[in-house]
């Protein structure tokens, strides 16, 4: 019999590792194994693709299912991920907003199409919080195989604040992330992108409510405003899948910053499309987005910081 993966258990199994020391953590990859695979085994997802056509905005994720897709030993190319801080070079501002509080909770907008968060969206069930190493601040390697999405890197950091408690920071929340990449694909979904699960991760909120995710300026696909995918969970632990889920939402980025980065070599799909595309139209912003548009440093050559301040309701 072919022996189970042990690098492939996904989330719960790196959280329990987590609390075990080195000695014990060993004896877990040498025993166990079975019933370890019992209880977190999951199942590998047919064809993933996508209709020729949609309307982000006309999506619902429904009760997700038990199955969940695998990654071929997820955690072996993540030591091949050598590339410096991409940010390194640019001129940060403090912690986004420290001393800013906001009085709403940030709009709850649709999960999209392309979530992989367990739910059932484009006719598929996917869940890329089942991968063992999908907790990461890097978003730009793929787990599984180990290519790296190109494009102008972008730092992004949110604080999650409470609105019921004078904007408190909620320390210890978890915020998982996802977006397109520069071609307008989303891994694991779109057919140029299928074998891929790049520009999706998980972070914990640290002490100030601040999590923070290195990636790449999004593209821009027809019908919509450049955006990034979030939801929350009250912990790290609950980050499994969307049953769990405490807010789903989306942020924007500023309309001078979108058009100084398209103007870059490989975001040309995208300058056509954002050419054609307005916060007024767009079916997710449309109805109001002030406290979704993130505030922007940077440049097209050191990159670019994001951040944004999320209101949150407890």
């Amino acid at each position: 019999m072919e022996k189970p993966d042990i690098n492939d258990l996904g989330l719960q199994l790196d959280l329990e590792m987590a609390k075990r020391s080195v000695m014990t953590r060993r004896d877990l990859l040498k025993m166990g194994v079975v019933s370890l695979t019992a209880f977190l085994a999951s199942c590998v997802p047919g064809n993933r693709t996508i209709p020729e056509s949609f309307n982000e905005a006309d999506f619902t994720a429904a009760a997700p299912t038990a199955a969940v897709p695998t990654a071929a030993d997820p955690t072996a190319t993540l030591d091949k991920t050598t590339s410096a801080d991409p940010t390194a070079t640019m001129e940060k501002s403090p912690t986004p907003a420290e001393e800013v509080c906001v009085d709403d909770e940030i709009p709850s907008e649709t999960a999209g199409p392309f979530p992989a968060d367990g739910s059932q969206a484009s006719r598929q069930t996917l869940n890329a919080l089942a991968f063992s190493g999908i907790v990461r601040r890097d978003l730009r390697p793929s787990l599984g195989t180990g290519t790296i999405a190109e494009g102008i890197p972008l730092e992004l950091e949110m604080r999650l604040v409470d609105v019921n408690n004078n904007c408190a920071p909620l320390a210890g929340y978890a915020v998982y992330a996802w977006h397109c990449d520069q071609d307008g694909n989303y891994s694991m979904y779109s057919n140029a992108t299928v074998a891929e699960d790049y520009l999706r991760g998980v972070q914990e909120a640290d002490g100030n409510g601040v999590v923070r995710f290195t990636s790449i300026f999004p593209g821009c696909y027809l019908g919509r405003w450049p955006h990034i995918h979030f939801e929350i969970y009250e912990s790290l632990s609950k980050a499994t899948s969307a049953n769990n889920i405490v807010l789903t939402s989306q942020l924007g980025f500023p309309e001078a910053e979108c058009n100084q980065a398209y103007a870059a070599d490989g975001y040309e799909v995208s300058v056509s499309n954002f050419s054609r595309t307005s916060l007024e139209n767009d079916g997710v912003f449309r109805d109001g987005w002030e406290s979704q548009i993130v505030s922007m440093s940077g440049n097209n050559e050191s990159g670019y910081l994001a951040q944004l301040v999320v209101g949150i309701a407890v």
